[in-house]
């Protein structure tokens, strides 16, 4: 048995993007079904992947899982969270006040920030209220990636110390009863979540080095909200004794430094691996042979199928380099590798003699630890919401504070420290970031998908956070969308791995920018297995696996495509990341 030991009723799946951490809490789920529990998934990511894991369309109501009878899933959707909130809040006074008045509490809920609390309210009736998920022996919560995750834990904590100490109406949430109302459930959700008797966090990691880094740092920061009761799972581990094979032997021999070199905190706790399965894991069998892999079919001896492949990265910078400026961001779903891939790019660019900005969007914030050192003509940055926060709060009260009185300045700081204030704080950052691309190049490795197209999404709502604080709206933010809308400008480059839910989960992504007037420019498929050369029989029957979804992109998703093989050497530092650039 390789998945983690279950011995509370709440269990979480926290981790780096592309860990894993769906396939992981499907397992668990099923194997508890399947051993006579009662068991509800839940997922929290704006950019879930649940149906396709289960194979079932999911809603906001439990669904059972044909095939597994004790076991349903359903997905906490951010967008229908957000609207059935603001309806409940905004229906009272629907007939009794002035339709410009509606007009207006409706602005007041239609920012990003009440997006993610929406979501959280629905997050909190099930964690805090035992009678929600009465019928279930165990829950399980598919989390999103870590730095959304961190963020979502320590809302509660964050409204509750809000709510307590506000004492005016002034607030981006509009009427706060309410948030008042649910304070007693958020006291119950924190308790629930910090006692070792009831919940148990699971951290998802591969055995990388990155990976392990961010597991760490989640643990510190669990630790610190008195959530300790972790258990550590490696996901995908691949080892060979000894191997002729380049490609093999790298993939073990990294692996396995990546472990050794393991932070001495997180090598602590309990811990689960499983090994490393050729043909994914979407649909009950498959989550099976995870439970199980004793049980998969062996290896076939076969080399790698004949299809032609994509190009090297090389031909899109070069095309990239002409423009002589502008903005290129890297988007996907976490763990695909839009960090190396940004950073590869910047290098390039850099090293063609172009003034290069790369910087990060990102919560988890890896693109320093990818470059590890500094290159000549590339500088570096990262959007800090801890410092936009700041910067953005002491600007707000030193242009807004000179006209107030006593009772409006203390208005105006109480409704700054809400939690609402690092969206337009963050937000502003980034806009900044991409105005740069004025004069040279900017290379914004962004987050992954769902927080990115809700960092987007909060463009057309801006204006109105911007004259609830009495700020200013920079010319920066006024050309944001504009310029991300100007193929001249922007080039989105839509990273994946030939898999099937980041495929899949990118062609939405493809989608979704669309409908924001942004136009897709090339697509990168990363660490193909199929195009490294291999021929270990595990490693071929992965790169089987690869050929219809590297046809798909290819052939009927992206206008341009690269591919870029797995590597013996990992893509850190700069004579690393050349190697992407081929």
């Amino acid at each position: 048995m390789t998945l983690p030991i279950v011995r509370t009723r709440y269990l979480f799946f926290t981790g780096k993007g592309g860990v894993g951490k769906t396939s992981l809490s499907c397992a668990t789920g099923l194997t508890l079904a399947e051993a006579g529990k009662r068991v509800l998934i839940v997922s929290t990511d704006p950019a879930s992947n649940l149906d396709e894991v289960l194979g079932v369309t999911l809603g906001q109501a439990p669904t059972a899982i044909p095939g597994a009878p004790g076991l349903s899933a359903l997905n906490i959707d951010p967008e229908a969270a957000a609207h059935a909130y603001r309806e409940r809040m905004v229906a009272p006074y629907r007939g009794i006040l002035p339709a410009a008045a509606i007009q207006s509490m409706e602005e007041q809920f239609s920012g990003a920030c009440t997006v993610e609390i929406a979501a959280f309210d629905e997050f909190s009736k099930l964690l805090g209220d035992p009678t929600a998920t009465a019928d279930f022996e165990h829950v399980i919560f598919d989390t999103a990636p870590t730095g959304h995750t961190l963020r979502l834990l320590t809302l509660p904590s964050a409204w509750d110390e809000f709510i307590s100490s506000s004492t005016g109406g002034a607030s981006c949430l509009g009427p706060l009863a309410g948030l008042e109302k649910q304070k007693a459930l958020y006291a119950r959700t924190v308790a629930r979540l910090s006692n070792p008797e009831e919940t148990t966090v699971i951290l998802v990691s591969r055995p990388e080095t990155s990976s392990l880094r961010e597991a760490d740092r989640t643990r510190g920061e669990l630790a610190e909200l008195g959530i300790r009761n972790q258990t550590l799972a490696i996901n995908g581990l691949f080892s060979v004794d000894q191997s002729d094979d380049a490609i093999a032997s790298a993939m073990s021999r990294r692996a396995a430094a990546a472990l050794a070199a393991m932070p001495s905190q997180l090598s602590e706790l309990p811990r689960c691996t499983i090994p490393f399965l050729p043909k994914g894991t979407v649909g009950l069998d498959a989550l099976r042979v995870m439970a199980h892999p004793e049980i998969a079919a062996p290896a076939r001896l076969e080399p790698m199928p004949s299809t032609q492949l994509p190009p090297g990265l090389a031909g899109l910078v070069d095309e990239l380099a002409r423009a002589g400026h502008g903005v290129i961001m890297t988007m996907g779903k976490g763990g695909v590798g839009k960090t190396s891939v940004a950073a590869a790019i910047a290098v390039a660019l850099a090293r063609r003699g172009g003034k290069v900005v790369l910087s990060t969007t990102d919560p988890a914030a890896h693109v320093a630890g990818t470059l590890d050192g500094a290159v000549s003509g590339l500088s570096v940055t990262r959007i800090d919401p801890r410092q936009e926060v700041a910067d953005y709060t002491a600007e707000v009260l030193a242009k807004a504070g000179k006209s107030l009185d006593a009772g409006g300045l203390a208005m105006l700081e109480e409704d700054l420290r809400s939690p609402c204030t690092e969206e337009i704080a963050v937000f502003r950052a980034f806009a900044r970031t991409v105005d740069e691309g004025k004069d040279g190049f900017v290379v914004l490795d962004t987050a992954p998908t769902g927080h990115t197209i809700l960092l987007l999404d909060a463009a057309e709502a801006y204006h109105r956070e911007v004259m609830r604080t009495q700020g200013d709206m920079p010319e920066s933010v006024r050309q944001l969308l504009p310029r991300l809308r100007d193929k001249a400008y922007t080039h989105v480059l839509i990273v994946t791995l030939p898999e099937a839910t980041p495929v899949h989960e990118a062609e939405r992504l493809q989608g979704d920018l669309a409908r924001a007037g942004i136009e897709s420019y090339a697509w990168v498929i990363n660490q193909s297995l199929l195009a490294s050369g291999t021929g270990d029989p595990l490693l071929c029957e992965r790169g089987r696996y690869e050929v219809p979804f590297v046809r798909r992109v290819a052939d009927e998703l992206a206008t341009r495509c690269a591919l870029i093989p797995w590597l013996a050497e990992a893509p850190v530092g700069e004579a690393g990341l050349e190697q992407l650039i081929r």
